[in-house]
């Protein structure tokens, strides 16, 4: 199925409010996105069913052609037969009809992108870790989300509720005018709406379409190189020769001592056990709730941190470098996790691509093996070997002297230069650095592919189903409407 593609001069951005609904409006929040769980438990089993049937039956000895057909996971066709099956199963026909249309669809939305990626991911079709058969969604452990795509959605002309369907007007923790006085001036369309359980609170996110003013950053000329660290979150060293330090806030950091005596608390207070169907008490209850508020705090005061930042950094360097960083590579690291994650490397990349095409600049990406801590920026000699302990880089060429985090920041600067003329790294452009023993690419070895053996549902015949399933789900797209 074809993306949403904006219309020339919109983009597509998300505003994000909290919600205070009543008991009643709560209760109907609570269905709906247990609604979506039930319809992806329902779809992962109806899917699967057919894959253990097709390898119970090839054990019996009989043939390709003869076995249970694959049964297709493309929404259209999970639509199809869940509006069926909803209406006969004892599972959903007491209660389907309290729901929303679009709490299902949510749920089967959610199986058909899970089935798509574990079909993907064995193929290198798919970044990230490899996904595997998607599983059941626990109702006790599976975080509450639903999402409505169609309906009465809209924000209130008061700035002080929303509208969703079937569960009506529901009051906002906070003004709705940022994105109410855009609806109004016709800049602005809500595509589809989110709702979800965080930390004790329910959050709406709106999907909008909105006009945005292009605009320049301040100077549009000149080039910086963003260098990320745990001790300075990002040094900045611009092709002018300026260079600026932003401290970490480490925000988690400074929360850790208050988070470990919290959570020593919670666990000597009466917990709930499913197993003995004890409930917790109301001590319990009330420590839990703080040490919620307390990792929420934090984790805004991060997410403000690093809005303010890289809105910053886009809107006065017309270019901006950053590196192609391994973060769940460096995660793997014990003794620094810990503030690597505080720092959220990868999110200050996500909001710096974006808002760099927003304010009209552009995102120069420096490869993930580019040595800009090893190369010199005043020669553009490379060192074989610069341990993490050394913060201080000594040329052998030049003698040059220089912090390691400036010196990389320099070296991303001058890349965007180099990404232009095509030559060199830092200092002198008509200059190649070299490459002594090649020490900046470690050897990697091949993974094998995961192919279907025995053991695995479906069998050997998988890949067929997937090279099936991309054509049917082609021709089940021109039929969406009509089958919803």
């Amino acid at each position: 199925m074809r993306s949403f593609e904006p219309r020339p001069g919109f983009v597509v951005q998300a505003f994000r409010f909290a919600l205070d609904p009543s008991a009643e409006g709560e209760r109907q929040l609570r269905s709906h996105c247990g609604a979506a769980r039930a319809a992806y438990n329902w779809a992962v089993s109806w899917v699967e069913a057919s894959w253990w049937q097709r390898r119970a039956e090839a054990s019996y000895g009989i043939a390709e052609e003869d076995l249970t057909p694959w049964r297709l996971w493309s929404l259209p066709a999970l639509r199809k037969v869940f509006n069926v099956v909803k209406k006969t199963d004892p599972r959903f026909a007491d209660w389907w009809q309290e729901n929303s249309k679009e709490a299902y669809s949510s749920g089967l939305s959610n199986a058909a992108a899970a089935f798509d990626n574990y079909a993907r991911s064995p193929r290198g079709n798919r970044r990230g870790k490899p996904a595997g058969l998607p599983r059941h969604k626990s109702k006790h452990k599976a975080r509450l989300s639903c999402r409505f795509t169609t309906g009465a959605i809209r924000v209130e002309p008061d700035r002080r509720h929303v509208t969703l369907p079937r569960i009506g007007t529901v009051r906002t923790h906070e003004s709705t005018r940022k994105l109410q006085r855009r609806i109004a001036n016709g800049t602005a369309r809500i595509l589809s709406a989110t709702v979800r359980h965080e930390r004790g609170r329910w959050f709406v996110s709106f999907q909008v379409e909105i006009q945005r003013a292009r605009r320049a950053p301040a100077r549009p000329d000149v080039a910086v190189g963003v260098d990320l660290g745990v001790k300075c979150l990002a040094v900045l060293a611009d092709s002018l020769g300026d260079v600026r330090r932003i401290p970490n806030p480490g925000h988690y950091e400074q929360e850790i001592q208050t988070l470990k005596r919290l959570a020593r608390r919670v666990s000597r207070r009466q917990g709930p056990d499913r197993r003995t169907g004890q409930k917790p008490s109301k001590g319990w209850l009330d420590t839990n709730a703080e040490l919620s508020r307390v990792h929420h705090r934090v984790a805004n005061l991060r997410m403000d941190a690093l809005h303010k930042l890289t809105t910053t950094i886009t809107a006065e360097y017309g270019t901006v470098v950053i590196e192609d960083l391994n973060v769940a590579g460096m995660l793997r690291n014990r003794r620094l996790a810990r503030r690597i994650a505080d720092a959220g490397f990868g999110e200050i990349r996500r909001q710096i691509t974006y808002k760099t095409e927003w304010n009209g600049g552009t995102v120069v990406v420096a490869d993930r093996w580019f040595p800009s801590s090893k190369t010199c920026s005043g020669c553009g000699a490379v060192k074989a070997k610069l341990p993490l302990h050394v913060r201080t880089f000594h040329c052998d060429a030049c003698g040059l002297v220089i912090d390691r985090d400036e010196n990389a920041a320099r070296n991303l600067a001058a890349l965007a230069a180099t990404r232009i003329t095509g030559t060199g790294v830092a200092g002198d452009q008509g200059v190649k650095a070299p490459k002594p023993r090649g020490a900046d690419r470690k050897t990697r070895t091949t993974r094998p592919g995961r192919k279907a053996g025995p053991g695995r549902a479906g069998g050997a015949t998988l890949p067929h189903q997937r090279q099936k399933e991309a054509g049917d789900r082609h021709q089940d797209t021109t039929a969406q409407l009509a089958l919803w």
